[in-house]
């Protein structure tokens, strides 16, 4: 069984926070896969599911961002599952806008929902960590997180969440390198076509340069007839002599 956090505070107010990008992501796995209804169990919102034929709990803890640990304590309690078996989603402060990162363990960077579940399960759950970049300042963080995500970085955030929630599968067989590769391949597709398309117009320029600095002299009509007439009559002189 795997259970998915995600982080966030609930309220409408918070709905489009940077902070609540976790709340967001398990949404796009919930609407993806068909998951149940979310009910309210564990402190927060519940919803059971497949994924990969694996049993998965999507959980958003409803106790706020810096208490998250009560929600996920209590749901770990009672499934008598291991730290491994905990994926938590969160915004990470230190990775550029949409870029994502994977990792087990270590620290939490002061932020204090990831505080609040170490606090309560230990630090060996799996983590994916959501860039949205950084204010620039250490003490304009707290504000920064707690604002709505600007209308442009929905050209990055709508097709990574859609991506997050397709590649979901791989998390739960616990193959999370390969999700990581699979989904940086899925939001880079105009690179990849690049790669392909810019080998071949090499090839046809270095042709057309090839054919227009050759110094071998192309052959006009006129000397290929005159090319004819000249076998022609070497044949009727050694038929004739002369």
């Amino acid at each position: 069984m795997l259970l998915i956090i995600g982080l966030g505070n609930h309220g409408e107010k918070h709905t489009r926070h940077r902070h609540n990008v976790g709340f967001m992501a398990v949404e796009a796995i919930h609407r993806r896969h068909g998951f149940g209804p979310w009910r309210r169990r564990f402190q927060g919102e519940v919803a059971e599911g497949n994924l990969a034929g694996e049993k998965c709990l999507l959980i958003k803890p409803q106790t706020y961002m810096n208490r998250s640990g009560q929600s996920v304590g209590e749901a770990a309690k009672f499934f008598k599952i291991e730290a491994s078996q905990i994926l938590v989603i969160h915004d990470e402060v230190d990775l550029p806008p949409g870029k994502i990162r994977m990792k087990s363990g270590g620290g939490v960077a002061g932020h204090n929902g990831l505080k609040s579940v170490r606090d309560a399960i230990g630090d060996g759950f799996r983590r994916l960590r959501i860039g949205v970049g950084h204010p620039g300042a250490r003490e304009r963080v707290a504000g920064y997180v707690l604002h709505d995500f600007a209308k442009v970085d929905n050209d990055w955030l709508e097709p990574l969440l859609e991506a997050i929630a397709d590649k979901a599968p791989l998390l739960a067989q616990g193959q999370d390198s390969t999700f990581a590769n699979r989904l940086h391949q899925a939001l880079t597709p105009q690179a990849a076509d690049s790669k392909k398309v810019k080998p071949a117009k090499a090839l046809q320029e270095k042709a057309e340069s090839i054919s227009e600095n050759s110094t071998q002299p192309r052959s006009s009509p006129a000397a290929h007839e005159n090319s004819k007439e000249g076998a022609l009559a070497r044949g009727l002189r050694k038929l004739f002599g002369g």
